[in-house]
């Protein structure tokens, strides 16, 4: 099985796209792991700072509750 940014061939992960970041992220904010998101290592890597990203500039928040 392939990860989701392989199938779409998105090479960079854009921390401007909540929606897109807030799929992989749990009911608590979490980011998911690599096994339960289904995303090969390069992109869980680009996905975890993409996040760190958007969270930093308020584009996402740190928790949900």
């Amino acid at each position: 099985m392939e990860c989701y940014f392989c199938q779409k061939n998105i090479k960079e992960i854009d921390f401007k796209n909540a929606e897109l970041l807030t799929k992989f992220i749990s009911g608590l904010g979490k980011i998911k792991a690599k096994k339960r998101s289904g995303l090969c290592s390069k992109h869980q890597r680009l996905l975890a700072t993409a996040v760190k990203r958007a969270r930093h500039l308020g584009l996402l928040s740190a928790c949900t509750k």
